[in-house]
């Protein structure tokens, strides 16, 4: 069994006995079950960069209280609140690796992805392969300039598509709005800023895209469950 996250780039994603293909992007999460073939293309874009676990049958079985012969539901997770948590503390783990508690971190990515598969729904709505390119670039955009002012009508202009086929196409790409993408992207860094750094909160608000503390504060509550000041402290110990 393979569960990988989505730390920056995109590429598409296809496994054996699936319908179609999916679009992986930052924030999201890759399931691979146990026997399954795949490929992955990089038809929009060079270059991605994955943090991938895998677990041997007798193992996942054990963590995640799931038979390891059981095919996940879905090839692709998309940026879902309740995987920011873990997604934050793998990138944080990605800047301190001799200190990260990788075991611990695989068995909550595994746990958290076996939870959120068991109720999402994969979109199969047909959308045009040149479409599907399009937001592929600007979720690229987003990924390399978070905290840029990322508006919808912006990003529509950038991928050449009106506002309303832009919103369509990107929630069937990604499984979420824009708005969302773009406010989960920029708390994620800021996360992995706020366990590893030692910069004030109010410059990882700011730096992040936030024009305003108190906004950021409730945000990253609402993400994280925890405020900034707690989330550091929690991450420190």
């Amino acid at each position: 069994m393979v569960v990988a996250i989505v730390m920056s780039g995109t590429f598409q994603y296809r496994g054996s006995g699936s319908n179609g293909r999916e679009m992986m992007t930052p924030g999201s999460v890759l399931l691979g079950s146990a026997g399954q073939c795949f490929e992955c293309g990089h038809e929009h874009g060079v270059g991605d960069r994955c943090l991938s676990f895998r677990f041997a049958p007798n193992y996942f079985e054990t963590i995640a209280d799931r038979r390891a012969d059981r095919a996940f539901r879905s090839l692709r997770l998309p940026p879902l609140r309740t995987l920011s948590p873990v997604i934050a503390d793998a990138s944080a783990a990605l800047a301190r690796p001799t200190n990260a508690g990788w075991e611990e971190l695989a068995i909550r990515v595994a746990a958290r992805a076996v939870q959120a598969d068991e109720g999402v729904e994969p979109d199969r709505r047909a959308i045009s392969p040149a479409a599907i390119a399009r937001v592929t670039r600007t979720v690229r955009t987003i990924d390399a300039t978070p905290a840029a002012d990322l508006t919808l009508i912006r990003l529509a202009r950038e991928a050449r598509l009106s506002p309303f086929h832009y919103l369509r196409t990107f929630e069937c790409v990604t499984g979420t709005t824009p708005h969302r993408y773009v406010r989960r992207t920029r708390l994620r860094a800021a996360a992995a800023r706020l366990a590893v750094g030692t910069a004030k909160i109010l410059d990882v608000a700011f730096d992040a895209g936030f024009g305003d503390v108190s906004n950021f504060s409730r945000a990253f509550r609402a993400e994280f469950g925890v405020s900034p000041r707690a989330f550091r402290r929690g991450r420190r110990r």
